[in-house]
């Protein structure tokens, strides 16, 4: 009697719960219903890419693989090491980042507005110099620029492998572009509107990538420490390893990869559709688009 349909039913639902107030934070079906249900006009309608990627738990998958890349730019790092709070707060800054994805895609525009606001906000006091003494402003187009193209390639990627609706190539293009609205909103200059565009963007930045002390402590914390109980590890593990797989061979060569993780690189994809099914399965329902 333990595995009857009604209690797996309920384990089901304490188990998305929890991870969805993990991820979006205690408020978060009441950010849900502002998102989705306030009147207005939106920025993307529910026909456009970015809803589709943005709807989808692929999304975990990218989000960690986007991270691991970006902190191959020092400069970039320097500013997330110093100001994020990343180790401190994963979780609210995760959270910030969940609402402010939720707020860009399916809110109405004075959401999506404030949302905004909020950030460039933050980044107008984000200021500093990295280890070897180079400055870097967080409002800086062309530091703007590479956060924005890495996280929007690893959000497409992993959409594309891991998505249940991966997307054709015209809607693709479509996916990259609706990104681009929000980039210059954030002061991104010239935002690549097309997958080859984007590829040809992250080609820019790739003679600047390089490993440095605070990538590879970030690597470490984000693959072999994360901040999650113990029975979570092993299913985060499978997750991990298929964000890194999901990264090109020149990108995984250059980040310092725990031995585990290495070790289940071979098998990073199955058991990264086997993770992604098992969070959709669990996942609570988002309102209708």
């Amino acid at each position: 009697m333990l595995w009857t349909p009604p209690r797996l039913g309920e384990l089901r639902e304490r188990a998305g719960e929890a991870l969805l107030h993990r991820v979006a934070g205690p408020t978060v079906h009441e950010k849900r219903a502002r998102f989705h249900g306030a009147p207005g006009p939106r920025w993307f309608g529910p026909e456009r890419p970015v809803r589709v990627v943005h709807t989808d738990v692929a999304m975990y998958v990218g989000g960690l693989a986007a991270l691991l890349l970006q902190s191959l730019h020092p400069v970039a790092m320097a500013a997330v090491a110093a100001h994020s709070g990343f180790e401190s707060d994963p979780w609210g800054r995760l959270q910030r980042t969940s609402t402010f994805l939720a707020a860009t895609t399916f809110g109405a525009a004075q959401d999506a507005e404030r949302a905004v606001l909020r950030v460039r906000r933050v980044h107008d006091t984000v200021r500093g110099r990295t280890p070897e003494g180079v400055p870097y402003h967080a409002s800086d187009p062309y530091l703007l620029a590479w956060v924005h193209a890495a996280e929007t390639a690893c959000f497409l990627r992993a959409h594309q492998r891991y998505g249940r609706h991966p997307l054709d190539p015209r809607a693709a293009d479509g996916y990259v572009a609706d990104m681009a609205q929000v980039a210059r909103r954030l002061g991104v200059v010239d935002p690549p509107e097309t997958t080859a565009g984007l590829a040809a963007r992250l080609a820019e930045y790739r003679p600047e990538l390089r490993a440095t002390a605070q990538s590879r402590a970030a690597a470490r914390y984000l693959l072999s420490h994360p901040p999650l109980p113990w029975p979570a590890r092993l299913p985060y593990a499978f997750l991990a390893a298929a964000a890194v797989e999901l990264l090109p061979p020149w990108v995984r060569a250059r980040l310092d990869l725990p031995y585990a993780i290495r070790l289940l690189l071979p098998i990073a994809r199955p058991g990264g559709h086997a993770v992604v099914a098992a969070i959709r399965w669990i996942m609570p329902a988002a309102p209708p688009r």
